[in-house]
């Protein structure tokens, strides 16, 4: 995990937003083998600002990385939408949490 929590975002009064990707729906995780797990982002309702970022499963410390980079330059989740992935990757994840959170807030 990086950044803040969906209780962190609350106790300092930020409207925010919650995206998931599964690992169960990524292809490469079920390449692998290795389908238990999720992507989380908390990013800020309004102007997108990725805010934390939650990995569950084997690949998380492969993964958080492309997260906290994000994150310390002040991006948005809709970086990860317009970002090129190989594909079949677990990375991919990151895409269809950034789809899930704008999906979330009505975007």
């Amino acid at each position: 995990m990086v950044g803040l929590t969906e209780e962190e975002a609350t106790s300092k009064g930020i409207a925010y937003g919650v995206g998931r990707a599964r690992f169960d729906q990524n292809t490469r995780a079920a390449i692998a083998g290795s389908t238990e797990g999720m992507v989380k982002f908390v990013f800020e309702r309004d102007d997108l600002r990725l805010l934390g970022v939650h990995i569950v499963g084997e690949t998380a410390t492969e993964l958080i990385h492309q997260g906290q980079t994000v994150i310390h330059f002040g991006g948005k989740i809709d970086y990860f939408i317009q970002s090129t992935f190989n594909v079949p990757t677990v990375s991919e994840a990151y895409k269809y949490a950034a789809y899930d959170g704008l999906r979330q807030v009505g975007r």
